[in-house]
């Protein structure tokens, strides 16, 4: 048996080497051999866990027996599973711990500081102070890298629905003229805090590679919100300028962009924020001659995008009769072939039934079962090295899928004391007395 396993590796080994040097990678992922704890909720640094999984890296959850508060959250599959629970936490690890009792509480602790060069890598929004902290696991680790998300500075909770009226975005978002805030329903903070815990546990790892230490790093969601506002020049242009900057549909701030109802009933977008772009929607609209009366008419240059915006309302009133007399099928090769930035607008479930690059035929995603929820399409990391091979998307585990290897594997106790555990409550799996 051990010949055959060893003949089997070796062709698997001799197969990639083979490949043309244009094609061949490493197969492996980018991040293998790391190893990340997270204890999370909520969106932010489940997404970041997951993102560190999708690129290679062991990421091993922790949560109640019960499951985290994440465990039922919407929206549901027809079988009343968690959609939210299996998007968050693909390719980790799952052990469920009570974490209330003493035994519990020294697993969790063993497992955050477990030795390795690799490991030592906490990634949480949950601290316990006294027990999850930078103070309290650096005893017994002392290179630990703790990466915490916060709500805000002060230590109050945030959420990205909280932090995004509080910051001013709902003010200037929704329909020109209107007075009602508009919330996003896309929560953008949190999907960038997320991406930020990422690179801050990957800066602060490198730093230990080079000097040796750990350190504790922490990330406020509402300081993410507010410094992408700084640097999108919004807290600049509300300081320097008396106007405020107010409501304006879908047009785009700053250049020119704007929806249009075509005879169909369809919805598209047009953008001309470039020189380039301008120019194809000006040729595909056969809108020229009208455009070069604007401009001479008012003493204008519409190749500048700030001009276009000014005007956005008497660019709007040239294009819209163009739409309005043609379907989407009119134009839609033409937009095309001509290079036009532009989009149909749609439900998740047209863009399902009509996008290709929401299908398989897109590399980005593969059709997986979820255990308890169904099919469907996942996505794997979006980036793409030149020199390893992103894995296949793998589902998110059951809660405790993993208790019994992490144990072992991880923790290196016994089968008796694995045994221990589980008769006495401590730990929980879905399937551990199904195998005894």
């Amino acid at each position: 048996i051990m010949t055959t396993l060893l003949c089997t590796q070796l062709q698997m080994v001799i197969n990639v080497w083979r490949r043309p040097p244009h094609v061949r990678k490493m197969m492996n992922n980018i991040l293998s051999g790391l190893r990340i704890i997270e204890s999370s909720a909520f969106v932010a640094v489940p997404m970041a866990g997951m993102t560190l999984a999708q690129m290679g890296a062991e990421v091993i959850r922790f949560d109640r027996l019960e499951g985290g508060l994440d465990a039922r959250r919407m929206p549901y599959s027809p079988s009343g599973s968690s959609l939210f629970w299996s998007g968050m936490n693909k390719g980790k690890k799952s052990i469920a711990i009570d974490m209330k009792s003493p035994e519990g509480k020294e697993l969790i602790s063993n497992l955050i500081t477990a030795p390795g060069k690799d490991a030592g890598l906490f990634l949480t929004n949950l601290k316990v102070r006294g027990w999850l902290d930078y103070e309290t696991l650096s005893k017994i680790r002392s290179d630990i890298i703790i990466v915490t998300l916060t709500g805000d500075r002060h230590g109050k909770p945030q959420v990205d629905y909280t932090v995004n009226p509080a910051l001013g975005i709902p003010d200037i978002t929704g329909h020109e003229g209107s007075v009602d805030p508009v919330a996003n329903a896309i929560p953008a903070w949190d999907m960038i805090a997320g991406n930020m815990c990422v690179s801050s546990l990957l800066a602060a790892e490198r730093y230990r590679l080079r000097h040796g230490v750990g350190q504790d790093v922490e990330i406020a969601l509402k300081d993410v919100a507010s410094a992408a506002i700084g640097h999108l020049g919004m807290i600049a242009d509300t300081t320097l300028n008396t106007d405020d900057r107010t409501k304006a549909g879908n047009s785009l701030y700053g250049a020119y962009g704007k929806d249009f109802l075509c005879a169909d009933g369809n919805r598209v977008m047009i953008i001309g924020l470039t020189s380039r772009q301008w120019a194809g929607i000006v040729k595909a609209t056969d809108t020229a001659e009208q455009f070069k009366q604007l401009e001479m008419q008012n003493n204008i240059n519409l190749q500048d995008e700030s001009i276009r915006w000014k005007w956005r309302h008497a660019i709007t009133e040239i294009i819209e009769p163009w739409f309005k007399i043609r379907k989407v099928e009119d134009f839609a090769s033409n937009f095309d072939k001509t290079g036009l930035t532009w989009s149909v607008f749609r439900s998740v479930r047209e863009a399902l039934d009509f996008d290709p690059d929401l299908t398989e035929d897109n590399p980005l995603f593969k059709k997986i079962l979820q255990p308890d929820a169904g099919e469907f399409l996942v996505p794997k990391h979006p980036a793409n090295f030149s020199k390893v091979e992103n894995s296949d998307p793998t589902a998110a585990p059951i809660l405790g899928e993993h208790t019994e290897e992490i144990l072992g594997d991880v923790l290196n106790l016994s089968d008796i004391e694995v045994s221990n555990l589980f008769d006495n409550g401590v730990v929980a799996s879905p399937s551990f007395h199904k195998n005894k």
